[in-house]
C-alpha cells in the first residue's frame, strides 16, 4: 500500500524548459486531498524547493540540495559537507573556467555548475577527491557523497510514520537512481535517463508531468 508520494522536480514535474506541468500540479493536488503525503525531493536549493511546496500544499516534507538538506515540521537539517564539495571545485575551477549556476550562494550543502563541460570530463578531474558528482540534465552538482536523495527521503518519510517500502518516487535522471533504490515503487517517466529505466519498476509512456499523472493514476487511485 502506497503510503507517500516522493517526487523530483526538473524534468519530472516540469518539462525540459522547466515550466510546471499543469497535469504534474493537479495530480499533487489529487494526492494531498485523498490524504496521502508527497515529499518534494530535489537537487534545487532549499528556499526555492520550499516556497514550491508551499504553493503546491504539500505536506510530506522536503529532500532538497540532492539529499544535503531535508526540511520536515520545521525543523531544518543540512547533512552535506559543503566544504568538502567547496574544495573540490577549488580545484576543478583550476582546471577548467567553470562557472557556478544562478543563485548558487544560496546553497548550504552541495555545489552546482552549469553544464558546460561534460560530466565525465568533471568526474574525471575530480576523481581524487570525496564527492559525488551527479547530472541532473539541468546542472552538474558537486555533493558530499555521505549523503543522497534516497537516504534523506528515508530520514524525512520516518517523520510521517511511513516505511521505505510505502513509498512511490518518481524521477528522470541520474541523481534519481539512489532515490527510487531506497523506496518500494520505482518509476521512471519517459523522458528518464537510460539508467534510470533500468531501475524502475514501472516507465511511463507519457513525459514529464503527464507521466506523473500516468504512475499515481495506475499506483494509487487504480486507474488504468
Amino acid at each position: 500500500m502506497i503510503k507517500a508520494l516522493a517526487l523530483d522536480i526538473d524534468g519530472t514535474i516540469t518539462d525540459k524548459n522547466r515550466r510546471g506541468c499543469i497535469s504534474a500540479i493537479d495530480t499533487i493536488y489529487r494526492v494531498e486531498d485523498s490524504g496521502i503525503p508527497v515529499i518534494i525531493t530535489t537537487g534545487n536549493i532549499l528556499c526555492f524547493t520550499n516556497a514550491l511546496s508551499i504553493f503546491l500544499a504539500t505536506s510530506g516534507g522536503i529532500v532538497a540540495e540532492n539529499g544535503g538538506v531535508i526540511e520536515y515540521n520545521g525543523s531544518r537539517k543540512v547533512l552535506g559537507n559543503f566544504e568538502v564539495c567547496l574544495d573540490a571545485y577549488n580545484h576543478l575551477k583550476s582546471e577548467l573556467p567553470v562557472e557556478k549556476v544562478q543563485n548558487s550562494h544560496l546553497r548550504i550543502s552541495e555545489i552546482a555548475i552549469t553544464r558546460k563541460f561534460p560530466v565525465q570530463t568533471i568526474k574525471e578531474i575530480l576523481k581524487d577527491f570525496d564527492v559525488r558528482v551527479y547530472d541532473s540534465k539541468f546542472a552538474i552538482h558537486i555533493t558530499d557523497p555521505s549523503v543522497s536523495k534516497g537516504s534523506s527521503v528515508i530520514k524525512v518519510a520516518e517523520n510521517i510514520d511511513v516505511k521505505p517500502s510505502e513509498i512511490l518516487a518518481i524521477g528522470d535522471s541520474e541523481n534519481d537512481i539512489e532515490f527510487l533504490q531506497a523506496v518500494g515503487l520505482k518509476v521512471a517517466v519517459s523522458n528518464a535517463d537510460q539508467e534510470l529505466k533500468d531501475i524502475a519498476d514501472y516507465v511511463t509512456n507519457q513525459p514529464h508531468g503527464n507521466g506523473v499523472k500516468e504512475a499515481v493514476e495506475k499506483y494509487i487511485f487504480g486507474i488504468n
